[in-house]
Order: C-alpha cells, then structure tokens, then sequence
C-alpha cells in the first residue's frame, strides 16, 4: 500500500460536512445527474475544496444523492464551505440542498477500487445531524459548535435548536447556522413537529386560563368592572403555586365566550378554563363563572353570585377557592390567607383601583394611557392610603414609564415611585406585586440591578404564576449584556404568558439588538398574529429592512400606517424613511400638521418630533426652515433639562439639534456628558447610545478620526440605537443610505465599514 494512502486512511479527528439534495428521489433521472454535477461544480469551486485539496487533506465521498466532504485541518473548514455552497445557490433555487456538520473519530478503508475512503461515527453523526434539517438548513453537531464558539465571530450565527430525534430513537443536539443572508433561519419541520408533540403532553392537569369575563351591565362604561373582577380571580389564583395559571395579558384578545375553547386551550398550553358574565347595577353585582375542561368542552363547575359592592371580594375569594378544589390543588396556610384577603375596606378606592388597572392592562404602554392609569391609582391610594395593592401598583406605573419614557422621567416621577414601593412594603411586607415594584425601581429608575434582582427573587415566591419575575430578570440581564441569560428569562417568561405581545415585542427588541434580524422578524410575526395590523410592530418589520437597506420593503410596510404624535416609533420610522430615500418634502407638511398642536403629555417629545421636522427640511435642501426648527426644537427640549436631568434621549436630541445649528461644541459636550451618565460598563443595552450620537456628530463637525473610531466600535457590538424608539443599531446598510454620514463618503475608512457584510453582533 503506498506511504500517502496509508497516511489518508489512518484513525483520526476529521472535520465532516455531509450534504444532501431535498426531493432528489422525485426528480427525473436525466435531472438528477444534472443536479449532482452542478453540486460537484459549485462544491470544486470553494475556497475551502480547493485550498484542502491541494494541501492533499481532503476526502470527497459521492452519495449519489448529495457529497460528503471531510476536512483534516480545521473544524471551521467544513462550516466555511458549507457557507460558500449556500451563497452559490442563491443563483440555483432548483437545487434544494441541506448540510451537517460535525467532528469526530474516522477510520480509514480502501474501497473497490483501491482508492481511499472513511467511516465512522465522524460520518455517521454528519449525517444524522444533517437528517434533522430541511431545505437550506446548515446544522452543526453541539461539539463542533463548543469549537466554533472559541471564535468571537462566529457566535452571533450560532442558535441552538436543541434535541433531535433521528435513527434508531438516537437524540442528537443540534445547532442552526445561519446569517442575515446566508442558510435558512426556520427551526427545522422534525423539530418543529417533536416541539408541537412535547408541549401536548406537557400540559399539566392542574393548569388554567381565565378568559375575559363579559360585561352584561347596561353601562358599556362598566366594562372596566368586569375586566376587575376577571383580573382579581386571576390574581389570588395565580398565587397558588400548585397550579399553572396564565396572566391576563395572553387571554386578553380572546372573546368572552368563544366558540374553539381546546384550540385557545392548546394556544395558552392549558386543560381548563374560566369564563364569566359581570353585571353591574348601581351597589350590587352579579358574577356568573362556568369552570370548563377544554379537551372536551364539558363544565366542571358553575355559580351565580349576588353581592354588594361592599363584599364583592368575598366573590372573587370563593371563586379561587372553588377552582382549587375543583382542579384538586394543594393550598398552603398562607395561601389560603391571600385568597381570602381583602386589599381594601373602601368600595369608592376599589372602583378608582380597578379604572387604572384597566388603562395599566391595555395593550401597548403609551403616555395616554400612563398618565390615566397613573391619575386613578393616585385617588384609590387617595381615598384608602393603606392600600397597598394600589400603591405597588402607582409605583410600577411610574417607573414603567420612567425608563420607557412614556412618562416624563422626572426627579418627581421618580421619588413617587420611590415612595409608594416604599409604601407598600411597610403596609404588607410579603406582598408579592410591592416586592416587585420595589425590584422596578430599582432597576427602572437607579440602575442598581443587584438589588433589584434580589427583590425580583423574594417577588417569586409570593408570585410563582407571575410572568413579569422573568420578565424583569430579562431586562435586567439584558441591560447587563447577559444576553443568553435574558433570552432564557424571555423564554421562562412566554411559557408562563404566551400571546403577551408586549413581552413578545422585547423579545423581538433583543433579537434587533443583537442584530439577528431574521429571529426579530418570526416574534414581530408572532405579535402581529395576535395584533393583527398593529402599527408599532409593523413600523419595527420597516425598521428592520432600513437596517437591511432594503428601502422597497420598508415603504411598502409604512404606506398604508398613519401615526399621530403619540405613536412616535412609527412617525420616526416613516421621517427616516423619507430621509433614507432622500424625499423627505413628503413628510414635512405632516410634521407641521402635528407640530401645529402639540400634545402637552408628549412633552419632551415635541422637541425631538421637531428636531426631526429640521432633519427633513435640511435634506429637502431649505436651510433656512431647519435652522428655524432646530432653534424652537433646542428652545423647547432645553426647557425640560432641568426636570428631566437623567433624560439620556433628551441630552441625545439636544446634541444632534446642537449639532444642526452648528454648535460644535455645545454637541460634542452633550455627547460627553451623555456618555459619563450612561457607561456601557452600566447599561450594555443603551449605554452605547451615546457613542453613536458622537459619531454621529464628529462626522457633521469635521472629526473623521473620532467619527470613524466610534463606528468601528459601534458595529461590533450589540446595542439599541437613538433612533424611532431606542431600537435599532447601526449597520453597513444604514451607513450607506444615511446622510448625516455623508461628510464621511470618501473616507477609505468608512467605505470599508460600509461595505461590510451585515454584522450581527456577539450574543456572550
């Protein structure tokens, strides 16, 4: 046997890509040889073939329907070919292929024909890692991704999948590769289907959704009252830890009564469900409630209550306590004290409590709905100031609006929320919702994430239902650059609180973050199979395909939404659109239009609208107007600085407004001071703000170095970006089509940035 052969067939670690034709067994025989040899060529014709080949390290092994490849070098030889393979047949759509990889032990033997070959668990697993993918799909074996993950570059593309079930009942663990561009981002049908399976028989018995209740009252107005009592019973039920019980906000967008109950049951991953009737007639209240197992629609349990206003708590607490008994779950001591407790002795504080829960209920957290929530919690703690339950709800009101900026995040806004936590916990102690707004403001308003995080924990075990524990943990992860710990805190979250499309929507602003725009896209998705037609999730699709540079996509996402002021992600993204394209005079008379009445509860947010009227006109090419509206739009954010000195976003629109009237300075130090304020080091998710309003504002000031600088970081790293929402970071694409980056163009510096594949930033 000749030395060279000898050494090809001896044991060793080989670097396996097993690849595939979909559907090569339906196609004609003459097609099937014209598909196997535009294979061939399109494998011969990579980089990682040839480079192999010639170093004599490399195997090529027909399988009549696909090739198999085995590298000897690297373990990223074979995921860098499969990668050219998947940008060569872009050109080829008729030839469906799919591919896996893995490493591992081969052994050498010497075919019919006296040449070199290889087997073993090296090929095999290839193989069946490959058989779990469809179409497209480039799968990696969980070893060859511990490699992979050693280099910072490839982690973004990495998503695991999980287990997969392939020959023989062998379960393989199984990872997705794939980038904005290249490999197909679906999780695979196999997996998809042992998923659908593995949730059906996860369904725990003891497992329940309360629908909407409806409201029979001859006051529509009423309506907030049975949206009270539904969430009440809820509420003691979910804090009995034997039972699984969904939150309000994913039975919300069902009908009272409906008609497909073990559909909506398999949707919400529950057996039983709640459905009730409140009427209401000046002090007494009748509740109807029907307890019904979904798989086969029967009633397990029904009731009708007559009470007083005055004892309608009685109500909710023998209801609970009924389905307990019904759905046979254990009730400790002290939970039986919470669902019999009454938060407060006065109906009038009770009726003001259940008006601000409603407008806190609603979907999407705006500054209308805020600022009412806000106004009826402050009159039930008003008329009953040792309720508690209301406190710790004012105090999560506040400071939800505090950081998302639906409230004006004022040092009065602040110590509200402050002290109503504060308020709260002195009232009840073990209170589970004053333990976690007291965890909210922390995080919300102080950045302190280790004491938030410890209030969030002691918060579970009075809450353990609650979808807003995990969701909590997820920001607070999130703003420390943990991401895959905040994805997993999402993904605890949505099994307790599934079609929660605000929860849904973060979820999607992580993927964005991170630049994993393909992942961002299927939760929007999600949202918009709840909502359909909802118009910030379909602003947030456009924004999107702005960051891909595709500007057709995004106009024909924009054009039929209509944004007023309050919807400002939506307006901005229709601006930017328009600013993108380089017609902007399209959007100027709407601007105007809003601008000519401002809304007083936007505050700040005028100004910014402004600055954004100033960009357009100055793009459109009339100097003169941009600078009148730069001036109003700097008179007017200034004018909110002294109350709002923590306002990042305020300081962000003033330097940029600076910026537009030429005040170097004044722009540059803005962006200093933005920077000192929020350090990455502090907040990973909007800490880099700053450093993009600088690059931003170099670029306008002459500084290339500094501007370019900026931008190199900027790209590499995950963030949320300044612009329409405190969402999307920059990419190649948008330096293309920006034109406050014009200055930069003939810079080879940033033509080399600019024409950089989309980067999706590391994910650890």
């Amino acid at each position: 046997m000749a030395a060279e052969i000898k050494k090809e067939i001896q044991l060793e670690i080989a670097h396996v890509l097993f690849t595939d034709i979909v559907g090569y067994s339906k196609l004609p025989i003459h097609q099937q040889r014209a598909v196997v040899e535009r294979l061939n060529e399109i494998v011969r014709g990579t980089d990682e073939f040839q480079a192999a080949e010639t170093a004599g390290r490399l195997i090529k092994i027909p399988t009549g329907d696909g090739i198999t490849l085995v590298f000897y070098h690297s373990p990223e030889a074979p995921v860098e070919c499969a990668l050219e393979i998947s940008r060569a047949l872009k050109k080829h759509p008729e030839l469906q292929l799919r591919m896996g990889v893995h490493s591992g032990p081969v052994s050498g033997v010497i075919d019919a024909t006296g040449k070199a070959n290889v087997a073993g668990a090296g090929i095999n697993i290839a193989q069946r890692v490959m058989d779990c993918g469809d179409a497209g799909h480039i799968l990696l074996s969980k070893h060859v991704t511990e490699d992979l993950e050693q280099y910072p570059h490839w982690q973004p593309h990495l998503h695991e999948l999980g287990e997969c079930e392939v020959k023989h009942g062998v379960h393989v663990s199984v990872v997705n590769l794939y980038t904005a561009e290249l490999g197909n981002p679906a999780v695979p049908e196999k997996l998809k289907a042992a998923r659908v399976a593995a949730a059906a028989a996860a369904v725990p018995e003891k497992s329940i959704a309360v629908l909407p209740f409806e409201n029979r009252s001859r006051d529509p107005d009423n309506a907030y009252f049975a949206d009270g009592i539904q969430d009440e019973i809820l509420t003691r039920l979910s804090k009995i830890a034997d039972l699984k019980v969904i939150s309000r906000i994913s039975t919300q967008h069902y009908k009272s009564a409906p008609e497909n109950l073990p559909e909506i049951a398999r949707q919400l991953g529950v057996a039983h469900i709640l459905e009730g009737r409140v009427q209401k007639s000046g002090d007494a209240v009748r509740v109807n409630v029907q307890l019904i197992k979904a798989a086969n629609d029967s009633h397990l349990w029904a009731d009708t209550f007559d009470r007083k206003l005055t004892d309608i708590f009685s109500v909710e607490s023998e209801v609970a306590k009924a389905i307990a008994d019904q759905l046979r779950a254990h009730l400790s001591g002290r939970e039986e004290q919470v669902i019999a407790a009454k938060p407060t002795d006065n109906p009038e504080a009770y009726d003001a409590y259940l008006r601000g829960l409603a407008y806190n209920l609603k979907t999407g957290s705006t500054p209308a709905n805020d600022l009412a929530a806000q106004k009826y919690l402050r009159e039930a703690v008003r008329l009953d100031p040792k309720f508690a339950l209301s406190w710790a709800l004012l105090s999560y009101v506040d400071s939800n609006g505090y950081i998302t900026l639906t409230l004006q995040p004022t040092v009065a806004l602040r110590e509200e929320a402050q002290q109503a936590a504060e308020t709260a916990l002195s009232l009840q102690p073990n209170l589970g919702e004053a333990l976690h707004a007291k965890g909210f403001y922390h995080y919300a308003c102080l950045k302190d994430y280790d004491t938030a995080v410890h209030y969030f924990e002691q918060a579970r075990q009075f809450l353990p239902n609650s979808s807003q524990i995990p969701e909590s943990l997820a920001y607070v992860t999130r703003r420390r650059g943990q991401w895959e710990r905040s994805e997993s805190y999402f993904n605890e979250a949505e099994r307790l609180d599934p079609r929660n499309v605000t929860l849904l929507s973060q979820h999607a602003v992580s993927y964005i973050t991170l630049r994993r725009f393909p992942e961002a896209l299927r939760k929007l998705d999600q949202v918009l199979n709840i909502t359909p037609d909802d118009v910030d999730t379909l602003a947030l699709k456009a924004a999107i395909a702005q960051a891909e540079g595709d500007l057709p996509r995004a106009a024909a996402l924009l054009a039929p939404l209509h944004p007023n002021a309050d919807d400002s992600q939506a307006l901005e993204t229709q601006v930017y659109q328009a600013i993108l394209e380089r017609r902007p005079a399209q959007i100027i008379p709407r601007l105007k239009e809003i601008l000519t009445k401002p809304d007083p509860a936007l505050g700040y947010l005028n100004g910014e609208l402004r600055f954004w009227l100033g960009w357009a006109q100055e793009v459109a090419g009339d100097h003169a107007a941009a600078q009148e509206s730069w001036r109003q739009a700097r008179s007017e954010l200034e004018s909110f600085l002294k109350e709002q000195p923590e306002n990042s976003q305020l300081i962000d629109d003033l330097a940029l407004t600076n910026m537009g009237l030429g005040d170097k300075a004044a722009a540059l130090a803005l962006s200093e001071q933005a920077m000192a304020a929020n350090p990455i080091e502090k907040d990973a998710l909007t800490g880099p703000i700053p450093i993009e309003i600088l690059a931003r504002v170099a670029a306008q000031a002459g500084e290339p170095d500094r501007a370019i600088a900026a931008l190199q970081k900027l790209l590499s790293i995950p963030y949320a970006g300044p612009l329409y929402g405190n969402v999307l970071p920059l990419t190649p694409a948008l330096l293309r089509l920006d034109p406050m980056f014009d200055p930069l163009r003939n810079d080879p510096r940033f033509q080399k940035l600019a024409a950089s594949p989309a980067p999706e930033a590391a994910d650890k």
